[in-house]
C-alpha cells in the first residue's frame, strides 16, 4: 500500500513555474489523466492544480511497483514540456501520514497564502469530482479525500480559524465597504488603474453583486482587460477621470502615481455636482492616490487608505493566529485515525482468511464428532459446538490482537507474512 504526494506551491516555487505547470479543470486535465492511467495503470491519482499549488496525489494498493518521485517529476515534465532541470529540485515528496496531513492541511487552509480561506475547500472538491469523472480514483484516493472534507468540515466548526478577513482586499470590501453600503449591485463603481490590487478587489465587488463598472488608466489597453472581469464594464482613458468622479458610488484606486492624484479642491468640485451623495473610497495606492483632506470634506464621503486597511488584516491575522494550534491538533487526531483506518484494512483479508480457515477445519471436526456421538442429544451436540467455538475464538484472540496493535503505527508487513506462512493461507 502506498500514500503519496508530490507538490510545489506557493512557498516553494514562483508564480511563473507553477502557471506552466498547472492542468485547471478542462481539457488539459483529461489529459493529464489519460496518460497517467497509460503510464501508471495500477495506481490511483488525483490533480490538484490552483494558482498557487500543483500537487499529484498517488495511491497504490497491492505489490505491483508504484511510481515514484523520479516518475512523477518525469511526467511533468513531459508533459507540459519544461525540462526537469528547471523544477525537480522545488518538488517536495511526501509519504504515509505526511501526505495524509499535508492533504488534511491544505483543505483546511492551513497551507493557504491566506490563513482560513474558504476557496481551497471547493478547490479540493472540484479537483476529486475531477479524478473521479476521469475514473482516476480508487478506494485510497476516496478514503483519503472525503476524509480531507470531513476534516475541514470539523476545523471549520470547531475553531474560529476561517473568521475576520485578512486579505487588503477583503477587508476593504467586506467589512469597510459593508459597512456603508448593504447591497451593490445598484452602485456605481470607479476603478482608477489597472493593477493586481484594483483586480482582486473588483473581483470582491462582483461577488457582491457589482453590475456596473468603469475602468480609468493611462494604458487603456490594460483596462480594457480588467474590465472584462466584469460583463458590461467599461473602460475610458485617463482624461474622463473628472467626467466619472461624480458619477461614482465606490471608488477604488491603485495607480502608483508619486504624489496623490485627487486633491481636496479636484474632489470637491464632483461634491457639487452629485449633491453630497454617500461615497466609498478606497486608496489602495503607495504613496496615496487621494489626499487625506478628501475625506474631511464632508461626513458623506467616506476615505479610506493601505493604512486603515492593514491594522485591521493584522488584527483579523493575529485572531486566526491563535487557532492554528487547535486547528493542527484536530488535523493531527485525525490523520492518526485515518492511517489506523487503512492499516487495519491491509490487515482485514488475513484476519478474515485465518478465521475462515479455523472455523473451516473445527466445523469439519464437529462434523466428525456428530457422526461418532450420534447416541447424543441435539442439545448436547449444540453445547460441544459452542465450546469448540469459544475455544478457536480463544485460540485466535493473541494472534489478531497483536495484529491490531502493530497496525497501529503501520502496515505490519512482516507479521502478515509470518501468518500467511505459519497457517498456510493463500494471498
Amino acid at each position: 500500500m502506498k500514500l503519496q504526494v508530490v507538490y510545489c506551491n506557493h512557498q516553494t516555487t514562483d508564480l511563473s513555474l507553477r502557471e506552466r505547470l498547472s492542468f485547471g479543470l478542462g481539457e488539459r486535465t483529461r489529459q493529464a489523466y489519460q496518460e497517467l492511467r497509460q503510464r501508471f495503470p495500477d495506481a490511483e491519482f488525483v490533480l490538484l492544480s490552483t494558482c498557487n499549488r500543483v500537487e499529484i496525489y498517488v495511491a497504490q494498493e497491492g505489490a505491483e511497483k508504484p511510481p515514484t518521485r523520479q516518475d512523477v517529476a518525469r511526467f511533468l515534465s513531459e508533459f507540459h514540456r519544461v525540462p526537469l532541470t528547471e523544477f525537480a529540485d522545488e518538488l517536495i515528496d511526501e509519504h504515509g501520514p505526511r501526505a495524509v496531513r499535508h492533504l488534511f492541511q491544505v483543505t483546511c487552509s492551513l497551507d493557504s497564502m491566506v490563513l482560513g480561506e474558504p476557496q481551497i475547500v471547493s478547490q479540493v472538491k472540484q479537483a476529486y469530482e475531477m479524478a473521479q469523472a476521469n475514473e482516476a480514483c480508487g478506494p485510497l484516493t476516496h478514503a483519503m479525500f472525503q476524509a480531507a472534507i470531513h476534516v475541514s468540515a470539523r476545523v471549520r466548526t470547531e475553531t474560529r480559524l476561517s473568521e475576520g478577513r485578512v486579505s487588503i482586499a477583503s477587508v476593504a470590501v467586506g467589512e469597510f465597504a459593508k459597512s456603508i453600503f448593504d447591497r451593490f449591485d445598484d452602485k456605481q463603481v470607479l476603478v482608477i488603474g489597472a493593477g493586481e490590487m484594483a483586480e482582486e478587489t473588483l473581483r470582491y465587488l462582483k461577488h457582491e453583486g457589482t453590475r456596473s463598472v468603469c475602468v480609468v488608466n493611462r494604458n487603456v489597453a490594460k483596462a480594457e482587460q480588467l474590465a472584462q472581469e466584469v460583463e458590461g464594464a467599461i473602460a475610458r482613458p485617463f482624461d474622463e477621470l473628472d467626467q466619472w468622479l461624480p458619477r461614482a458610488d465606490v471608488i477604488v484606486s491603485a495607480t502608483g502615481a508619486e504624489r496623490p492624484i485627487i486633491t481636496a479642491e479636484r474632489f470637491a468640485l464632483t461634491r457639487h455636482e452629485n449633491k453630497g451623495k454617500p461615497v466609498f473610497i478606497l486608496d489602495l495606492g503607495t504613496p496615496r492616490d487621494f489626499e487625506p483632506a478628501v475625506g474631511d470634506l464632508d461626513e458623506n464621503v467616506f476615505l479610506y487608505d493601505i493604512d486603515d486597511l492593514r491594522a485591521t488584516c493584522e488584527r483579523n491575522r493575529a485572531l486566526r493566529a491563535r487557532e492554528i494550534e487547535r486547528a493542527l491538533h484536530i488535523v493531527d487526531e485525525e490523520t492518526r485515525r485515518f492511517m489506523q483506518e487503512i492499516y487495519h484494512r491491509v490487515t482485514g483479508p488475513v484476519v478474515r482468511r485465518l478465521r475462515e480457515r479455523w472455523h473451516e477445519i473445527s466445523d469439519q471436526e464437529v462434523q466428525r464428532l456428530r457422526s461418532k456421538l450420534a447416541h447424543l442429544s441435539e442439545e448436547d451436540l449444540a453445547q460441544v459446538e459452542r465450546t469448540v467455538e469459544r475455544i478457536v475464538n480463544k485460540l485466535l484472540h493473541p494472534p489478531l490482537e497483536t495484529l491490531r496493535e502493530e497496525a497501529r503505527e503501520g502496515p505490519p508487513h512482516g507479521l502478515l507474512d509470518a501468518l500467511r506462512r505459519l497457517f498456510h493461507l493463500p494471498d
